[in-house]
């Protein structure tokens, strides 16, 4: 048995050699270009993080959201152009509307006061959307604060 197994370390290894110096497999991707690659950023981000989100009442049913969105790959062509605030059974509170980019300003922090929730509302969630792909990405939850 440990003959079998001498005489097959240097065959182990004969072949590593080969394969090592072997050339690799030709790259059949020039000169074509992937649809969704003017869609999507460099690094792969297709949607707007939200990052942050600060609440405050502003009066009994009535709230102002603070609103840290990142989304780096930002130009005019295609950028975060807003946010929406849902509640637990997805109903939606409330909607902002960014109209330009903020390439030059990465994460941005917009707000939206008079926002109204039902008193029963404890926790709201915001969703980020793109121009071209819609909502999606990070979303942050949050707790309503108490009156």
């Amino acid at each position: 048995m440990s003959a079998v197994r001498r005489a097959l370390v240097p065959l182990s290894l004969g072949a590593a050699l080969l394969v090592g110096c072997s050339d690799s497999v030709p790259d059949t991707s020039a000169g074509q270009t992937s649809a969704s690659s003017a869609e999507t950023p460099s690094n792969g981000q297709q949607f707007p993080d939200v990052i942050e989100v600060q609440v405050t009442r502003d009066g009994d049913d009535a709230f102002s959201f603070d609103v840290t969105i990142s989304s780096p790959y930002d130009s005019a062509d295609r950028y975060a152009d807003g946010w929406r605030i849902v509640g637990p059974d997805g109903q939606v509170f409330g909607e902002m509307t960014l109209d330009h980019d903020h390439a030059s300003e990465q994460p941005f922090t917009r707000s939206q006061p008079g926002v109204e929730i039902p008193s029963g509302v404890t926790m709201v969630t915001v969703e980020s959307r793109d121009t071209q792909n819609g909502y999606g990405g990070r979303t942050q939850t949050v707790e309503l604060p108490a009156s």
